[in-house]
């Protein structure tokens, strides 16, 4: 690598602050839109890469609402094969066609997702105009058949997938960042006899170098811990669950379902979600940095009344509003 022109050659490399990490949610609304909401889905704009979970219908629209090209999409990830959370998914696959995406695109979602897609003529992903990587969960009756699956990987993050109680076989998704060095004490590297910025960022990207000296200098001799790396957790539909539970876990946002507000409770039951307070339980337990309430019913012409039940158990509560960004703060 040649030097960097008008660099201190003794100053340390430039290595970049975090990238930016927001939640965008595009459709808060459960089973139909209702009180000018939308159906289920939520972007995640983490640096470049930019995934996509759940696929309500109008999905390709909100994203352009929120100002983001579906053709920067790299991921989608699908709950379960209730209508309200894939039948955008059609639309969407069939707009990325036809403005000419070359890009692959990663698929993830339960076993029969592929063959009700295939099943449409005009998507015929038998042989997609561009390549679609189909990651599959498997299914057992009415359950997620799996204990816990890694369904995405790239060089900045790794998003895992856990079986969520709902009505049907249903799993939720973690989104965790990888570990980001800390920073470099140049002090110490120089009194190590180190001065070339090239050893630096050798010793950042976690590389141990030898000194001028022969001695052998390793990371953790001169580059400080790490910020605790960011993490992002999707539970819906679901009931209050073991799976959902381990997801959030120390989350720096957990974004869960909150369909009813606690006086409707027998009906959560019965339809396999959650009400406000029990979300809020969820996160408390789990320790989450920040909660964010959505997929809200018909029911509700407002969410106030949901916050306020929420926020009596966890304080740092919210309820989603439709393309307002939400940061991913630092983990907890």
């Amino acid at each position: 690598m040649p030097d960097e022109p008008g660099r201190d050659p003794l100053a340390p490399p430039t290595l970049g602050a975090a990238p930016t990490a927001r939640a965008i949610p595009l459709g808060t609304s459960a089973a139909i839109p209702a009180h000018g909401r939308h159906l289920s889905a939520t972007a995640l704009a983490w640096g470049p890469r930019l995934l996509l979970f759940d696929c309500g219908e109008a999905t390709q629209f909100r994203l352009a609402a929120a100002g983001l090209s579906a053709l920067r999409v790299d991921a989608v990830f699908v709950t379960h094969l209730h209508g309200d959370h894939f039948f955008g998914l059609p639309g969407l696959l069939s707009t990325m066609a036809m403005q000419g995406r070359t890009a692959p695109l990663v698929l993830v979602g339960p076993e029969g997702l592929w063959r009700i897609l295939d099943a449409i003529p005009s998507i015929g992903l038998s042989q997609p105009p561009f390549e679609i990587r189909y990651t599959s969960w498997p299914v057992e009756g009415a359950r997620a058949a799996f204990g816990k699956a890694t369904v995405y990987e790239d060089d900045r993050l790794t998003v895992v997938a856990r079986p969520i109680e709902h009505r049907v076989p249903c799993a939720g998704y973690r989104v965790e960042e990888r570990p980001r060095p800390g920073n470099l004490d140049v002090a110490k590297a120089r009194a190590r006899g180190l001065t070339d910025w090239h050893d630096y960022r050798r010793l950042k990207a976690g590389e141990a170098v030898t000194a001028p000296d022969g001695s052998r200098v390793l990371p953790e001799d001169v580059v400080a811990p790490g910020p605790a790396p960011r993490s992002f957790a999707y539970v819906l539909d679901s009931r209050p669950c073991e799976g959902g539970r381990l997801l959030a876990r120390g989350a720096s946002l957990l974004i869960h379902d909150a369909t009813f507000e606690e006086a409707f409770a027998a009906r959560a039951v019965e339809t396999g979600h959650s009400t406000a307070r029990e979300a809020a339980e969820v996160a408390r337990d789990a320790g989450a940095g920040r909660l964010l309430l959505t997929h809200f019913s018909a029911r509700h012409a407002d969410v106030v009344t949901l916050v306020e039940e929420a926020r009596a158990i966890y304080p740092p509560t919210d309820a989603a509003v439709e393309l307002a960004p939400v940061a991913i703060p630092e983990g907890v």
